[in-house]
């Protein structure tokens, strides 16, 4: 489902998106406030096999084209579920590469109820597909991408097993799949090294507030700021 970081929307040249109602702000894509191209200091890069095809040009491409070693690098064994049918899954998924100052999101069925009133106009597929912006793609650090991409294909599984990744039911930071899809990536982080500081900025979403920040903090197991 829509993935974090930085001020950055599906509309060019508009910087912070519209702040949503409580009830409706676990749908949005995630924007990332991260520094791009260069991997900061202290941080590993994405690991061998996983590697990102930074110059594709927009449009739709096998997700293992924009992503290639996905099926080989460690967290893909660790998806739950009969590891034939996540392969399964995995080749029949898609990347769409938009030219929006957008980050990455699970690309929804159809347009969601909120999505007018948000000022999100997401792009749809009946199939599986997964959004990236072309800007992200091309010059966020690789392991932002690495986690990125690991979080949003859970969110595929998800939808595969019947789950609803766009219910309202839940803010955003108490969200079941939502934290379900963070614990997976933060584990897969942690092993690799990645601090909590960096973390907690992962997780700074511009939809959340800061109270609520520190309540997904707390939900993933994360180290509150000092």
């Amino acid at each position: 489902m829509p993935t974090k970081r930085g001020p950055v929307t599906s509309k060019p040249r508009r910087r912070n998106p519209p702040r949503e109602p409580a009830r409706r702000r676990r749908n949005r894509p995630r924007f990332y406030k991260l520094p791009v191209r260069k991997t900061p200091p202290g941080l590993p890069e994405a690991p061998a096999p996983f590697r990102i095809s930074r110059e594709l040009p927009p449009g739709n491409h096998p997700l293992t084209t924009v992503f290639p070693g996905f099926l080989e690098a460690p967290p893909f064994a660790k998806y739950p579920g009969p590891a034939d049918r996540t392969w399964a899954i995995a080749e029949g998924t898609s990347v769409q590469i938009v030219p929006d100052e957008t980050w990455m999101y699970v690309a929804p069925h159809a347009v969601p109820p909120f999505a007018e009133e948000a000022g999100w106009k997401p792009h749809t597929s009946r199939t599986n597909c997964i959004v990236v912006g072309l800007k992200h793609l091309s010059e966020s650090p690789s392991i932002t991408l690495y986690m990125d991409i690991y979080h949003e294909f859970f969110h595929i599984l998800q939808r595969e097993a019947g789950r609803e990744l766009w219910d309202e039911a839940h803010d955003y930071v108490d969200s079941p799949t939502e934290l379900e899809a963070y614990r997976f990536s933060i584990a897969e982080a942690r092993r690799l090294g990645v601090p909590d500081s960096f973390l907690r900025h992962y997780l700074e979403v511009e939809w959340v507030s800061p109270t609520d920040h520190l309540r997904l903090l707390r939900n993933l197991g994360v180290s509150l700021p000092s």
